[in-house]
């Protein structure tokens, strides 16, 4: 397996962690992998009084620092214009809405289970 695909199948096993860790509690999962001109959004999911454009960051060590610090301004503007063209597609109005960032946290490359997650809700930049 190529590295390319070996991340990526670490990344959508990250991605699905988060989502029943957000279904866990009450969230509704409504997108996952949504393509926007301005990016892709991970996960959309619906509380009870917002809706939460989550990126998902998934790391099976430290090496590269903590999942979470992989949030650049470069990124993270990505992400809001991202959400803001999607509400604007999909939801016109003035639905509450904010920008979360989940962190899982894999014990080694090999065991791609009980992740460690770590949920920054409406996090701001």
């Amino acid at each position: 397996m190529s590295k390319a695909s070996h991340n990526q199948r670490i990344g959508k096993i990250g991605e699905d962690a988060a989502a029943a860790y957000l279904e866990a509690r009450g969230y509704r999962i409504i997108g996952r992998n949504v393509r926007t001109p301005h990016g892709e959004i991970d996960l959309i999911a619906v509380a009870p009084d917002h809706l939460a454009f989550v990126e998902v960051k998934t790391r099976t060590s430290n090496a590269f620092g903590q999942p979470e610090e992989a949030i650049t301004a470069r990124k993270w503007a990505h992400m809001v214009a991202a959400a803001e063209h999607w509400l604007y597609e999909n939801r016109p109005g003035d639905e509450a809405w904010q920008i979360d960032v989940i962190a899982v946290r894999f014990p080694s490359p090999a065991q791609l289970t009980q992740p460690e997650i770590h949920h920054f809700p409406n996090v701001q930049r």
